[in-house]
């Protein structure tokens, strides 16, 4: 529940500070006083959005704080998934920054938007005029019939399989799209796959086919040089052969010199040995190379082939060319197997459906089971708050696609006298009708939803007299499980309240600022007068207030 709310530099709040308990409280104050103020400044720390316009001085922070005591109400699992610390006693903060950016904290730990927002469902209900039209909404409705069915398990398993079965359907569609396509390029990506295929395509082949097709075009000057140099070191008066055999017979007598003379010698021995191989290497070279023309015309037409393929598909290298080749072979393979795929995938259809339409059956019985139900707690609580004849009809029937909530269609006519004709809630039900058909709503859902705090924003607008005495005494009765807050205008409503808050302004020499303060006995007197009488406070007004005070004691 909620234990304390702090308000600072929020529209006409300066700073205020107020501390709550259990049961059944009442906030009350004049129009225009400010306890739409504080209802937006509790909806912000909740995590609705919000703006500059926020902020009562534009160049300081606005901070809205919210203590909950939460021990009883099963959130550690919330609090787990998002990895947040749990107190019993936690405590939600909102932050508006003068740039206009905002900050959310949860026990003093940054969270997104959405986790707050994600928490603050799960703490408070704020019921306002805006929430009273939802009850016109089939969704609305739905989500009703769904509490006191206790489809709750259920739903949360349908809405999963729908989305899975949503995927699963988006890549069909993908699949029949691609057929489309790909029906029309099969032909011209085969062939050229089957070209890119057929080409001499691995890495550095460019490089090895400009090199062969050099040493075939020059084997003429090749052979020359090569014979040069082989009478180089053959020659048998001054080959290189002859002369570093002279040489190494001169080193060798010196090796008893000394050790300088053996490392020449060392050396020397080494040159020879080179020297040898390379002799020995351009006599075989001389009798490998030769002309070959037929493989130079081959070599030739294969570089050729590179080249036309580089400028068909617009590219540089051999590496460029597989890339080319692997995705044309995906595309192929693709094509030519798309029918086998879409099989598989209309069966993965057929069985998401299924599952859906097994679940779905279910959730649409509970609902049918419970309507009998629903329309005898509604008609008898609305007998209390002076609609005697009020009845509904309500009625679920299959729907022909999935939706969002099942495969349902709901439909939930009111008649709020006899004889009267069976009309949607929009068309035929009055604000007043519509405030005390909600208040049932919620008291219902109260036994079946376990919210810590509810807080009704002017629900009782549009009654007065002895329905408002009733409307309070079923909110008043909520609080025996619940804490239940009341925005009101009637002193009826206000009597009820375990305790009582007013809202007020006061105006200061440049601003104005709102206030808001417990009641003592006698504050409350003096509220229920005024609010009997006006601001005269009569003798019977305050009478009357007393005995409303006392009837509620």
């Amino acid at each position: 529940m909620l234990t304390h709310l702090s308000i600072k530099n929020y529209a006409l709040i300066d700073d205020l500070n107020v501390s709550f308990t259990k049961g059944f409280t009442t906030i009350t104050g004049e129009t225009g006083a400010g306890k739409s103020i504080l209802l937006g400044g509790l909806s912000l720390v909740l995590g609705k959005r919000a703006d500059l316009s926020s902020l009562k001085k534009k160049e300081e922070k606005c901070i809205i704080e919210a203590s909950f005591e939460i021990a009883r109400y099963n959130l550690g699992s919330f609090f787990e998934t998002h990895d947040l610390d749990y107190e019993n006693q936690s405590i939600l903060r909102r932050e508006i920054l003068p740039s206009g950016k905002s900050r959310a904290f949860i026990n003093d730990t940054p969270v997104t938007l959405d986790i707050l927002s994600g928490l603050g469902e799960r703490l408070v209900d704020v019921h306002s005029q805006h929430q009273t039209l939802r009850l016109t909404e089939n969704d609305f409705q739905m989500k009703v019939i769904d509490a006191l069915a206790e489809n709750a398990q259920d739903l949360e398993n349908y809405s999963s399989k729908l989305k899975v079965h949503q995927s699963i359907l988006r890549e069909l569609h993908e699949l029949l799209d691609f057929q489309t396509n790909a029906d029309k390029d099969l032909d011209y990506n085969s062939f050229l796959f089957k070209e890119l295929e057929s080409a001499p395509l691995q890495p550095g082949i460019q490089e090895t086919l400009e090199t062969e097709y050099e040493q075939l075009n020059n084997v003429e000057t090749i052979l020359e040089q090569l014979s040069s140099a082989y009478q180089l070191f053959n020659s048998e008066q001054v080959g290189i052969l002859n002369s570093v055999a002279q040489l190494q017979q001169a080193t060798q007598k010196l090796t008893g010199f000394g050790k300088q003379f053996e490392q020449i010698n060392e050396r020397v021995q080494s040159i020879a040995i080179e020297v040898a191989d390379i002799a020995s290497e351009l006599e075989v070279q001389q009798e490998t190379v030769e002309a070959n023309p037929m493989r130079l015309e081959e070599v030739n037409n294969q570089l050729q082939l590179l080249h036309n393929l580089f400028k068909k598909h617009q590219v540089a290298s051999v590496e460029e060319l597989l890339i080319i080749r692997e995705d044309l072979e995906v595309k192929v393979d693709a094509s030519v197997n798309i029918e086998s795929r879409i099989r598989e995938k209309q069966n993965a259809v057929s069985e998401s459906e299924d599952a859906l339409n097994a679940i779905a059956k279910e959730i649409g019985e509970r609902r049918n089971a419970i309507i009998p139900k629903l329309k005898s707690l509604l008609q008898e609580k609305l007998a209390a708050l002076g609609m005697a004849s009020a009845t509904f009809k309500i009625a679920i029937t299959p729907a022909e696609n999935f939706k969002s909530n099942g495969k349902d269609e709901l439909t939930f006519l009111f008649s709020a006298n006899k004889g009267s004709t069976y009309g949607e809630l929009k068309k035929v039900a009055s604000g007043g009708e519509l405030s005390r058909i909600m208040l049932t709503i919620k008291s219902i859902l109260a036994e079946y939803e376990h919210l810590p705090t509810l807080m009704f924003d002017e629900i009782d607008t549009g009654v007065s007299g002895e329905i408002s005495n009733k409307m309070g005494e079923i909110m008043q009765e909520m609080s025996s499980n619940m804490q239940v807050f009341s925005i009101t205008h009637l002193p009826q409503v206000a009597s009820k309240g375990v305790y009582q808050f007013k809202v007020f302004k006061e105006e200061g020499d440049a601003s104005t600022t709102t206030h808001m303060k417990r009641l003592s006995q006698e504050e409350r007197v003096s509220e229920l007068a005024e609010m009997l009488g006006g601001k005269s406070l009569s003798s019977s007004a305050i009478a009357h207030a007393r005995e409303l005070l006392e009837s509620n004691s």
